[in-house]
């Protein structure tokens, strides 16, 4: 069996049907709760819990990558940083919106180019 959306093989059994598709668990899931980035309780949330813990240490690798690649060189779009980072573009989405709640990155357009930078 294959995932109708990724075309990576599924175990039998694996497979998840949604909207009358076979798909993998990580696209099901990707339907059924997409990244946003500009979600207000997720910013509470992240908010809340960095008053009582210390956001360096809660980071995973991909987002200290992350930031530590807009710390050297910059604004870029999103693009460029997942090929610079050699991670597919549905992952980088994912780990900026997490990100962008703990207020560590920030979108902006410039000369209509959407850039992924720094938040302060």
């Amino acid at each position: 069996m294959q995932c109708e959306k990724c075309k990576i093989d599924i175990a039998e059994g694996e497979g998840r049907q949604l909207h009358g598709q076979l798909l993998c668990e990580d696209c099901c899931m990707d339907l059924l709760s997409p990244a946003k980035a500009c979600e207000p309780w997720a910013v509470y949330s992240a908010k809340s819990f960095a008053k009582n813990q210390d956001y360096e240490s809660q980071l995973n690798p991909v987002q200290q990558q992350i930031l530590t690649v807009l710390q050297k060189e910059g604004p870029m779009e999103p693009g460029r940083l997942s090929a610079q980072l050699q991670i597919s573009e549905k992952v980088l989405e994912r780990e900026l919106a997490t990100l962008r709640h703990m207020e560590k990155i920030r979108a902006e357009l410039r000369d209509g180019k959407r850039l992924i930078r720094l938040w302060g």
